[in-house]
């Protein structure tokens, strides 16, 4: 795998395409996120990113906004590039 195309999910623009390659946090925070199907090797698309606030983003065809916090924790492998 190419570490250059590995970015956290808050700097993948709307319209990009991500693999989740890790996540990083507490114990609460790795069991909502698996909930959500944010296990590595998920595809996540960002429908929408304004560079502030909240992310919306598609992951096993449910649309969820996530902060821009819990975003910077999620790290994925740009698709598409």
């Amino acid at each position: 795998m190419n570490s250059d195309n590995v970015i956290v999910l808050s700097d993948l623009e709307a319209g990009g395409r991500g693999i989740v390659v890790r996540l990083e946090g507490g114990r609460g925070f790795l069991g909502r996120m698996a909930a959500l199907g944010f296990n590595p090797g998920a595809t996540v698309d960002v429908v929408r990113n304004d560079g502030f606030g909240p992310l919306i983003v598609s992951i096993l065809d449910t649309q969820i906004a996530l902060g821009r916090g819990q975003a910077s924790k999620v790290y994925v492998r740009r698709e598409g590039r």
